[in-house]
């Protein structure tokens, strides 16, 4: 569950639960999940519009799901 006061990385933001929207990654432990607000920036929304439609979101919901899109595109890989 997402805590705000400890919150210093921005990916903390999203979060998962098995029990919530099929498990996909969601925003702050609401029912919004990541790729439906990529969804909606793919429509063409800007952020004020994507705010205006998902009222509960805040503009570092936003970056949080952008950071985590971009982590699923291109994984960190340590080598040995």
């Amino acid at each position: 569950m997402y805590n705000s006061d400890n919150n210093t990385n921005p990916l903390d933001r999203i979060t998962t639960n098995p029990d919530q929207c099929g498990g996909r990654p969601c925003v702050r432990g609401m029912r919004i999940r990541v790729a439906d607000v990529l969804d909606l920036f793919a429509a063409g929304l800007s952020v004020d519009e994507v705010i205006a439609d998902l009222p509960d979101l805040e503009h570092e919901d936003l970056i949080a799901c952008f950071q985590y899109a971009a982590r699923q595109v291109d994984p960190k890989v340590l080598s040995k």
